[in-house]
């Protein structure tokens, strides 16, 4: 078959002129996203425990006494698994009344509901303490 007009030496020279364009498109791009890559350092992900309150209130009831890591890692997935279990919990309440928001008055519900009896009254007394003191402070 014959070339017609469209397939001809002319339409290859302007596709070769669009490709090349494409390529000094994707260099000038490039080049942009190296300079960024550089200003960006790879921060490592900072990772949430409650390491130091619970060092903090070993020295409040045992000052002379320390703990191990492992010790200290069992406790702050004691910690992690309550609060996740709270938070369920009064998301869960806070759905059924149709709530956007959770307040104390649901985390106070699944403390009672998750806590068993004489730790649930003293969980909640010392939470509606903290935070009147908090209410306090910031008034």
């Amino acid at each position: 078959m014959a070339p017609t007009a469209t397939e001809g030496p002319a339409s290859s020279a302007a596709g070769g002129k669009g490709l090349a364009a494409k390529k000094s498109m994707k260099a000038l791009k490039g080049a942009g996203q190296d300079d960024d890559k550089k200003k960006k350092k790879n921060k490592k992900a900072r990772k949430e425990t409650y390491n130091t309150y619970i060092y903090r209130v070993l020295k409040q009831v045992h000052p002379d006494t320390g703990i191990s890591n492992r010790g200290m890692s069992i406790l702050n997935s004691l910690c992690k698994d309550i609060e996740e279990r709270l938070s369920v919990e009064a998301g869960k309440l806070a759905s059924y009344n149709k709530k956007a928001t959770i307040s104390s008055r649901e985390i106070q519900t699944a403390v009672r509901l998750i806590f068993p009896g004489e730790l649930a009254k003293h969980a909640v007394s010392e939470g509606t303490k903290a935070v009147a003191k908090f209410s306090q402070a910031a008034a």
